[in-house]
């Protein structure tokens, strides 16, 4: 079996679950604790140090009603940009995105997708 450390992830897209559900400041989007996002960070860093691209999957909230501004992921977007060092886009439409940009950071409304290269 092979390790996660020694895996060759150049030029490989991972996807990964994460549990990016983290709570914000409700008028300002702020993240109020990070520990979920910084608790991934050292798996992320390691794919994308060895020259690997992410597909990073995620939810924020309980929306009842259907897709709700206040429970897009696209309000973390700077945060998570700050801490991996990469930029992140977000898209609405994740499908039609992951097949036009399979090397960017993707963050996609409510299922999130994180593609960092």
């Amino acid at each position: 079996m092979i390790n996660f450390l020694d895996y060759d992830f150049l030029n490989k897209h991972v996807l990964i679950r994460v549990d990016f559900n983290v709570p914000q400041d409700k008028s300002t989007f702020e993240i109020t604790d990070d520990k979920r996002i910084r608790a991934a960070l050292p798996t992320l860093k390691h794919i994308l140090n060895k020259g690997g691209s992410l597909i990073l999957m995620s939810h924020l909230g309980r929306p009842k009603n259907g897709p709700e501004d206040k429970f897009s992921l696209k309000h973390i977007i700077p945060h998570i940009e700050k801490l991996v060092g990469k930029e992140v886009l977000f898209a609405n439409d994740w499908l039609l995105e992951l097949r036009i940009v399979l090397m960017q950071v993707q963050l996609k409304s409510h299922l999130f997708f994180l593609m960092i290269r």
